[in-house]
């Protein structure tokens, strides 16, 4: 399933309090889509590593009541206890606990209570791990706590990460990159003993590289730190073809005509156009960018439209429209 899928069903697996368990490889934003989906209905959000915690740290320490002379377990404290309270509990890397771990955990997702503790009625219960074949440390999880969860499998997806790119700000010449070269977005074979590898997650601390100014003598090797040699030469020759680049501002203002050849111009000319007008909008510079988009290759020109789609920009009202889509009908058949 695609993010934007994930997001759709456990929205509503939380409004009706369903138990989910969201396996995936690393680093392609599960935890993630959780947060968001919290955020967007208001709801508290705890995130629990249950591969760090101990037995005791969810069941809670014994000890002796003397008035009433029985034996009691202590709630731990970062759990809920507020009857009014609602959100989600998320126990992430529940695969990679130990089975010690798991066992309070299954007792938790089964009665949804725990020794004394007793999660809130407002609460929803989220989970999420690894697969076994992702070369993680993770235990085989027990059928009885497998059968409590509705079980949904995520994968990296181009589209849906280029949405939450745009909107988190990510660099244009970052997600020009992987639409020019989408295979990037997510490079991990379990196989392989690599440090570093491409996933949605490393390409966010790649974007924040570029953002702190690293020196370009120190920016390759750090960038290869986050995704890995090849991805690292990929993106950096990719930078490279920035000087190639017409004046954005001439291009909106419509006073300019020329036209890059090499195809990684293009597609940085392409995203870095939809990314200036989405945030700069004016009068007349979408009509302008749509008439320069005509002098393009016809799959450049529908990129570009495809990219102001998906920034939200109405490319439908304005004059130049009706001449877009006669030049270039023949490629939206």
């Amino acid at each position: 399933m695609t993010a934007r899928e994930i997001r759709q069903a456990l929205e509503r697996l939380v409004e009706a309090r369903l138990p989910a368990f969201v396996w995936g490889p690393p680093g392609i934003g599960k935890s993630s889509i959780v947060a968001q989906i919290a955020e967007a209905k208001g709801l508290e959000f705890l995130d629990l590593r249950l591969a760090l915690l101990d037995p005791t740290d969810l069941k809670g320490i014994p000890f002796f009541d003397p008035e009433n002379r029985q034996g009691v377990w202590a709630p731990p404290s970062f759990l809920p206890d507020d009857p009014d309270s609602r959100g989600i509990l998320f126990l992430d890397e529940i695969n990679s606990a130990p089975p010690a771990v798991q066992a309070s955990a299954y007792q938790l997702v089964l009665d949804r209570r725990v020794g004394e503790y007793e999660l809130p009625e407002g609460w929803s219960i989220v989970a999420a791990g690894n697969r076994e074949n992702d070369r993680g440390v993770v235990y085989r999880m027990p059928p009885p706590l497998a059968n409590r969860f509705v079980h949904l499998e995520m994968e990296a997806v181009l589209e849906d990460w280029k949405a939450w790119a745009y909107r988190s700000g990510v660099s244009p010449e970052l997600i020009a990159y992987l639409s020019y070269d989408p295979g990037r977005l997510f490079a991990f074979d379990p196989q392989k003993s690599e440090k570093a590898f491409p996933t949605p997650r490393s390409w966010s601390y790649v974007d924040r590289m570029l953002r702190a100014g690293l020196p370009e003598a120190l920016l390759a090797e750090a960038i290869s730190g986050a995704v890995g040699r090849e991805a690292a030469v990929g993106f950096l020759s990719f930078l490279q073809v920035r000087s190639e680049l017409p004046d954005p501002e001439a291009i909106l203002a419509g006073e300019a005509t020329e036209v890059p050849e090499d195809p990684r111009a293009l597609t940085v000319l392409a995203v870095g156009l939809a990314d200036r007008l989405a945030r700069e909008p004016g009068e007349g510079r979408l009509d302008a960018l749509l008439r320069y988009s005509m002098e393009l290759p016809g799959e450049f020109a529908v990129m570009l439209v495809r990219e102001l789609q998906g920034r939200g920009v109405a490319v439908e009202e304005s004059g130049a429209w009706g001449d877009w889509v006669e030049r270039f009908s023949f490629l939206l058949e």
